[in-house]
This record gives structure tokens, sequence and C-alpha cells, in this order.
């Protein structure tokens, strides 16, 4: 027999799916994460995922994993001393960039921390014009000394980024070569490796934040492969990018800045695959963990891949799926804010010591402290029995914000759901209202540990009629890794119009990245077979500052092709922005390759229909705190594990299971269908 095996290493918990190629069957398991170094808890969450099946590491055929390694040092500042070589003139621009306030209105607003000191950010003589051609030549002694002072200084990585490095790397390629000599024990990157399109800033900052990043992807990788490798686990190691794809580590350890959304763009991929078996297209998809809330909204069956995104502060142009993430988490600290008002987040207990309930230490209460008091969770352990919680703990920490707000116990705990949910409300508004999409056209997702606990309060706020929550909830993310293929994107920047005479630059364009990626399919070991290219033009009307990805169709570059291009277009830029100008000249930006190599998946079998009664299923009942009825209510319990498909369920109710806890609020109904998924709609 042969197990595939996905890993999610989340800020509270690790989550591992373990699939049976030969019977399909799915085994799921969560260990707490260590955050102090994530490859313990991998490997430890592999080591009982595989003894809980009864299997050995020889069974294992593939591993794959989503990690928060590089996000986690993004946001704690806690990269490597970094250099950067840059051309004369231009140090500054990574402090300017472009002038913007994080808040318009905010004066006091502090901008994210420069992860170069200028000291370190050293000018050398060179220069490229936009057309390719040189004005003036590479001072390579310049270079050469540069180096030497960063290496004298204590640098343990150098980013390199030339103006116009992106149009001829020559004078980049040479300044790595240097560094190769004189310093090789630093991790080094060009702007042309990293992110190989215009809009100077912003590549700049890529390369910078992949340059920081490095050293810690690096050591983590190594001593993740040598804790798999102790396991006796002989299968490729694999790692999710951001854009939902996987990648090989040495592949990873070169362009981390490529894994800062990791874990999430696999909940994105197996709701995508879910929602197909489901026979529902048009999903938005609500991953609620222990620190954050990552949203995303899929348009049949399509999520959008942005080619650049703000991370914390800072621009990253890297393709990464349109994923929106809140610091709201099961984990979220409530609080009284100066002006007496209740606030919950974007602080969060983490995994240790986590929530108040844990009795780890934690002494503010937290959202799940709010569900465990209100006794939507079990109020006595969760995981199945294998972690105790103490409700009387979360109702004291509870009470003293209730003291504070003047406030009663309960409505306080009711209060902390709703402010949470508000902040989760808004986030989805983010990828649907302001973009042109009605939510109340698209089913909610719920999953992650906390996601359906609090899915149905989240549906109502939006009027969202239907909740998809999946069969195994809490290890989506993980299991996203074993529905997902080998990924790799390839861009250049050619500006031209919209217009015949494009044609011969088009082709030549793609005609380069169709080699790049002819490349990576090597190095990947992907058969010809396997081997897909999807082609992309991101386009404007002259003269906007901001591009829209529009599909090429497949074949040679043709007047139809830019004719399918100007219809694409203008049906975009209708959707996003509410007109379209006719008489606009539109301009051809930057042309990209989606690269995939298709590889074996989990599948799944639908299950007879077992008829809708679910007491086979019922394990008991508990008093629950329901706002809608005034007060606690019994409410009966079902185990997740036991129900079948075609069973229903009527609200208010609770289906427990493992990894989740799904609420089924009164005048609801849920039904199981063929692939063992909830369908919880209104009645």
């Amino acid at each position: 027999m042969v197990w595939r095996i996905g890993v999610d290493s989340g800020g509270t918990f690790t989550d591992v799916c373990l699939f049976e190629t030969e019977t399909g069957r799915v085994e799921v398991w969560k260990v707490p994460s260590t955050p102090d170094d994530p490859s313990r808890g991998i490997a430890q969450g592999i080591a009982e995922g595989i003894a809980r099946v009864d299997a050995s590491p020889a069974d294992v055929g593939y591993f794959g994993h989503g990690t928060t390694v590089a996000t986690n040092a993004l946001i704690q500042h806690r990269g490597v001393k970094t250099g950067l070589i840059t051309t004369d003139g231009f140090r500054d621009l990574l402090e300017i960039g472009r002038q913007k306030r994080p808040d318009l209105y905010d004066l006091q607003t502090d901008k994210p921390e420069i992860l170069v000191t200028r000291d370190l950010r050293l000018e050398v003589p060179e220069r490229i014009r936009h057309d390719g051609s040189v004005e003036t030549a590479l001072d390579t002694e310049a270079v050469r000394a540069a180096v030497r002072r960063l290496k004298s200084e204590g640098v343990k990585s150098v980013a390199v980024c030339f103006l116009y490095g992106f149009v001829r790397p020559d004078h980049e390629n040479e300044a790595m070569r240097i560094i190769a000599e004189e310093f090789p024990e630093a991790f080094a990157c060009a702007s042309h490796q990293v992110a190989p399109e215009f809009r100077e800033f912003e590549r700049l900052s890529t390369a910078v934040v992949n340059a920081y990043l490095g050293p810690v992807m690096q050591g983590y990788i190594t001593r993740l492969a040598a804790r798999v490798k102790d396991l006796g686990v002989t299968a490729t190691p694999h790692l999710t990018q951001s854009n939902g794809g996987v990648i090989g580590f040495d592949a990873a350890a070169r362009l981390p800045v490529r894994t800062v959304l990791s874990g999430p763009s696999t909940g994105v991929v197996g709701a995508q695959a879910i929602g197909k078996l489901a026979g529902i297209p048009d999903l938005i998809t609500f991953d609620m963990g222990g620190t954050s809330t990552d949203v995303a909204l899929l348009t049949n069956g399509e999520c959008r891949l942005a080619s650049e995104a703000t991370i914390h502060g800072y621009p990253i142009k890297a393709p990464m799926l349109d994923i929106h993430t809140v610091g709201a988490g099961g984990g979220s600290i409530a609080y009284v804010d100066s002006g007496g008002l209740l606030k919950v987040g974007p602080r969060s207990a983490g995994a240790n010591p986590g929530p108040v309930a844990y009795d780890l230490g934690n002494t503010e209460p937290t959202v799940t402290d709010a569900n465990v008091v209100l006794q939507t969770l079990n109020p006595e352990y969760l995981l199945g029995g294998r972690m105790k919680v103490k409700r009387d703990l979360a109702y004291k920490a509870i009470a003293g914000l209730a003291e504070k707000l003047g406030m009663d116990v309960m409505a306080t705990a009711q209060g902390i759901i709703s402010v949470v949910t508000a902040n989760m409300a808004k986030a989805i508004r983010v990828i649907s209202v302001q973009r042109g999409h009605d939510p109340r056209d698209y089913t909610l997702v719920a999953f992650g540990g906390a996601g359906p606990v609090h899915a149905a309060r989240l549906a109502r706020e939006l009027d969202i009629t239907r909740v998809l929550v999946p069969r195994n909830p809490g290890i989506l993310c993980a299991m996203g890794l074993l529905l997902t293929d080998l990924r790799a994107d390839f861009a250049t920047t050619r500006l031209a119009m919209l217009e015949p005479a494009a044609i011969p630059a088009m082709a030549d364009a793609f005609a380069e990245l169709e080699a790049q990626a002819a490349a990576w399919f090597a190095e990947e070991h992907i058969e010809p077979a396997d081997r897909r290219l999807a082609c992309t033009v991101d386009m404007r009307y002259a003269g906007q500052n901001y591009e829209l990805p529009i599909a090429l169709p497949e074949g040679p570059v043709t007047e139809a092709s830019l004719a399918a291009l100007a219809e694409g277009f203008a049906a975009a830029h209708r959707r996003m922005y509410g007109f379209i100008a006719e008489e606009e000249p539109v301009q051809l930006v930057t042309f990209r390759i989606e690269a995939a190599g298709t590889v074996d998946k989990a599948s799944f079998q639908p299950r007879p229909d077992a008829g809708p009664d679910a007491s086979a299923a019922l394990i008991g009942h508990r008093e629950v705190w329901l706002p809608e009825a005034g007060g606690f209510v019994t409410c009966p319990l079902y185990d997740r594990d036991r129900l079948d498909c075609g069973n229903r369920i009527l609200g208010p109710a609770i289906v427990e299971q493992m990894d989740a806890t799904t609420v089924i609020l009164p005048n609801t109904v849920a039904t199981v269908e063929p692939y063992l998924n909830l369908i919880v709609e209104a009645v």
C-alpha cells in the first residue's frame, strides 16, 4: 500500500492528512505546532499519523507540506542581516517607495521596518536603458569592493537590483558572479531571477524580501529534510507556493518569497476540488485558524491569480492566489480599547500559551474562550478528547472583561463572537463587493479549525444562504496538498500596443517564457505527457497605472488572438471598474506563462444515499448559548464520523469531529451530500 501525506504547519496546530491510494482511505491527525522549530512538529505529526494507520515510513509515496516559516519571519522581522547592491543613485528607493501612507488619514501611522539599513545599501556605477542598450557599463571593481564591504559588515544575504535589470540581466548576472567569488557563503539573489517585471520599487522590494528570508528558509528546509529522512521517509518532499502549486525543496530554498502564502493557498485548492465534486462552482472560501482568517473568491471554480500583493507592508511581485487575510482566529485576544470599546485581534495567543481554557498560562480571553463559555465548543475537551479544556478559567477571564465593559459575562462572550464575525465579514466584502461580486451569489466554504464554528453567523451577516463544510474541515489545507499539481510561473515585461504590429514581439516573448518553462519541467523530471501551459497577458488602457490579467487562447499568436484579448479585457475592465473606454488604445504590458506538471492526486468516491435519518450519529445533548433564543438551549450533538450520505439535521444542533466543530443555527438544515460534505441552508 502507498500513502500520500500532506502536512500544513499553522500557528496553533500542525495538520496531517493521509490518503491511501489503492482504497481511497483518508485519515487525519493534528498535533500542536512548535513555533521555535516548526520542523519538529511536522516530524511528530508524520510519525504519529503513520503509526495511526499502521503503515511504515517506506509506505509513503508522496510528502508535501505548507508552511508559515517565511510569513512569520517577515511579520516578526526575524530574517537575516541583509545587504543590497543597486544602481548608482537608487540606494534610497527602498525607503522612498511609492510615498503612500498605509492609512491616508492617520498622521501617526508607522511605515513597515526597512529590511536593509541605509549603510548596507551600496551603489555601483551602471546603467541600462529601457530599450536594453547600455548607457554605463558595470564597474566590476566597484561591485567587488561593495561585496567585500558587505562581507566585513557581517551580512548573511545579498540582494542585487539594477535599473532595467529585467530588460537586460547582464549586469545583474555579472554582479552575482562576483558575489560567488568573493562571498560564496552568502545567500544571494538578483531581481531578474526573483521578479523579472517592471516597476522598480516593487521589484526591488521583492528581491530584498527574498534575500532577507533566504537563509531562514534554507535552514528550515535543511532541518526538515533531515528529520523526514531520519523517520525513514524516502519520498521526495515538496512545499506549497503562494500560487497554490507545489515545488521541490531546492526551488523553495532559492525563492522563499514565493512561499509567503504557502499554507492558505492549499486550502483554496482543497475548497476548489470539493466545490467541483459537490457541483458548486461559485465559492467564497473561509479559512479560520488559530491566529488568522484567510478568505478568497472562486468564480466558475477558479481563484484569481494576483501578480502582486502587499504582505505585512512589503510589496511583493510574485504569483499568488488572491487571498485576503485578517487577524481574526480562535486565538485572537479580546480587549477593551482606550475608548472603552470591545476589540478582538489582531494580537493572538498563538500555540503557546494559547487560549485561557488550555490552562497553559494565558490570562487574556480569546475567541476560543468565548466559544467554550457559550458552549458552542465542547467545554471539557477538544481534538476528540486528546486536549482537555477548562471552562471555568475561560469564564473567569471573560468575567474580567465583562466587568470593564459593565456587561453580563454571557453577553460579553457573545459580543466577542459578534465583533470577530464583523471583522471577517469586512474581509469578505473586500474580495467580493469591492471587486464587483455579490456575496449572496456564492456559497461559503468553511474550513480551518475554527471556520465551521463561525460560518453560520458569518453567512447570516452577509446574507449568504448556503454554507458548505468539507468532510475534514480542520485539515483541508493539508488535504489540498494532495489535490494540487507541481507549478511554476514565468513572466516578462514588454510594453506594446494591442495591434497587429505587436504579434512578432508577443511571439518572441512567449517563446522565451516557454523555454524557461521547459527547463523547469526538466529540472522537476516532469514527463512531456504531464506538462501543461497556460498563457496570460497583463493589459491596461494606455495611461492607466494598473493592469488586468487576460487569458490568451491556445495556439500561435494571430490577429484572432488579439481580438480575443480585446474582448476579454473589455469584459474584465467593466466588471472591475464598471465601464469601458472603447476609443482608448489598449496596451500589452507583461506576458505570463503558468507551467503545471500533473501528478497523481487523491480522489474520492461518492457514497450511496442512506436516507435522512441521522439518529445513528446522535451522541448526546448540550446546553448552548444562542442569542436568537435569549439564552441556553438544549442542542443535540452529532458525531460527524457517523453521518452518512442523505442524512439531514435540523438546527439548532452541534456536529463534532476530531478536527472541527460545526454549529447549525435555528431555522437552518444540514444535509450530507454524496461526498460526505455538509450543506447547510436556510429553511
